[in-house]
């Protein structure tokens, strides 16, 4: 391993309202590659998954899934059509009708049970795919990802045979079919986060994974076999647009769940205005942290960068607003410039990276687009220098300060390594900004007060408030949002509530 030692200035005792000196480095130490070296298993083409075997579209049309880290074919796959949603639909009724849904609790849960363990025992091998699929750092696939996949299925398994707890006082009974569709930014972890309490609660799943992220969904399907999940309990029919409408629109759903863009979602409620199926929809976000001249910034700072770098930015609840209080901002400013020159732009599937490769050709272009309108609409804007590699789709991770609450990069949705940074001297001023937004997923405040982070968690209208922390998630707490981020919640018990009827 060749090693550049960096020069560093320590930085003085920190000093009410003075930035604090910036660190002065030179080459960061340079790691040799280290690869995560676990065999993927990757098939050259995948199939649809009905009725509890992997069965070729009924178009005979195909795919490519591609490496965003080299923009290489990884492999083919399915682009299922109306034929096939009416397949899988078929199939999943027969199932909720003879099978999985005379099941009692008890026996459900072992099913789930099994899935979580065999999904134990395949981590590493699950934690590359989802890298070379979709771009993150190995790092968050190996540590986050697959292991709270996991927990999801765990914890509803639990919560199979004591369904008689979720509505005290009531009796729950399973929807039916469900339509699922997801998104590409977690593509394995949110594929557990909806099937397992649909199957906890009785019902039969027919889902749909993002079109550039469709690989996980499809091994777990092997997992499902390897676990003898009875046929026709989930259903996977990958595709596109034209292949979610279908599962959506399908007259079969007793309930529809959609996790992705705002405007999509606006699409599917309108189109199923006067049905009666139920729908929890999981939407945009603008996320606020909210930094106050109390806080401890070093942890703050750390928060700020797990908030929105560390994954890309591809979060829904990604904090990429960033509100700290006047006397502080200069301080918090240059303390995040320091650490983000730190952090390391590269292949996703190196231990060393921190930041991945962006999903998608076309995202990074969306990105390229929002960053380029931040700078002429006047905000300040700061990229450390780094290399990125010359294939792939990279970007650098972006401050942008001096942001008006009028600036496009304050309002829209990026999904990318960058960060809005406004201040405010008040606490009321602060919570104004804060929702002064479309969306209302998350938000984090950072304070050494325990009253005033009280009085923030009631204020925000955000579906989650994190405080001195960012990005924490469990299965066992709701997520969801507020406005356009959507409705419905999904983890914990009001998670399941969302999966069944009260008879």
């Amino acid at each position: 391993m060749s090693t550049v030692a960096p020069v560093i200035k320590r930085p003085a005792k920190r000093s009410q309202g003075r930035p604090a000196p910036e660190l002065i480095f030179g080459d960061l130490w340079q790691f040799d590659p280290a690869p995560e070296t676990a065999d993927p298993k990757l098939k050259a083409r995948y199939e649809l998954f009905i009725n509890g075997k992997f069965v070729a579209p009924s178009s005979g049309k195909y795919f490519d899934s591609i490496n965003p880290a080299n923009e290489q074919k990884l492999t083919e796959i399915a682009h299922g059509n109306a034929a096939d949603v009416d397949a899988a639909y078929a199939a999943a009724k027969k199932a909720f009708d003879h099978t999985w849904g005379k099941l009692p609790g008890k026996e459900r849960a072992k099913y789930l049970y099994r899935i979580a363990r065999l999904l134990q025992d395949r981590a590493r091998e699950f934690a590359v795919a989802e890298t070379l699929d979709g771009g993150k750092p190995i790092k968050e696939s190996r540590d986050f990802d697959v292991p709270m996949a996991a927990a999801h299925f765990f914890y509803h398994a639990g919560w199979a045979d004591k369904l008689d707890y979720v509505a005290p006082g009531r009796k729950v009974a399973p929807l039916g079919v469900v339509g699922q569709v997801i998104p590409w930014n977690f593509p394995l972890l949110m594929l557990a986060w909806k099937l397992a309490p649909a199957l906890a609660m009785g019902n039969t799943v027919v889902i749909k994974p993002a079109e550039t992220t469709s690989v996980t969904a499809l091994k777990l399907a092997e997992i499902f076999q390897d676990a003898g999940l009875p046929p026709g309990v989930v259903n996977i029919v990958t595709g596109f647009g034209d292949t979610g409408a279908a599962i959506m629109g399908h007259a079969t759903a007793a309930k529809v769940a959609f996790t992705g863009s705002t405007e999509v979602g606006k699409i599917i409620m309108r189109s199923l205005a006067g049905t009666d199926k139920k729908m929890t929809m999981e939407l945009g976000g603008k996320a606020a942290n909210i930094v106050f001249d109390d806080a401890p910034i070093d942890q703050a700072v750390e928060g700020i960068v797990n908030g929105i770098f560390f994954n890309q930015g591809h979060v829904c609840c990604a904090g990429s607003r960033l509100l700290v209080q006047e006397t502080v901002a200069d301080e918090v400013l240059a303390k995040l410039k320091n650490r983000i020159r730190t952090l390391r732009v590269g292949d996703p599937i190196d231990k060393n990276t921190d930041i991945g490769a962006i999903n998608s050709k076309e995202q990074l272009h969306t990105i390229e687009k929002l960053v380029a309108a931040g700078v002429k609409e006047g905000a300040t804007m700061y990229q450390p220098p780094c290399k990125l590699p010359t294939k792939g789709f990279y970007f650098r991770p972006t401050l942008f300060s001096d942001v008006s609450m009028s600036s496009r990069v304050a309002r829209e949705e990026i999904f990318g390594p960058v960060l809005s940074i406004l201040t405010f001297r008040t606490l009321d001023e602060a919570i104004e900004k804060a929702n002064n937004t479309a969306y209302g997923l998350s938000a984090g405040v950072w304070t050494d007060k325990g009253s005033r982070i009280l009085k923030m968690s009631t204020e925000l209208k955000a579906g989650v408030v994190w405080a001195n922390t960012y990005n924490k998630f469990d299965p066992t707490s709701p997520f969801g949002g507020y406005k356009e981020s959507g409705f419905g919640r999904e983890g914990g018990r009001q998670g399941l509530l969302d999966y069944c009827k009260l008879v």
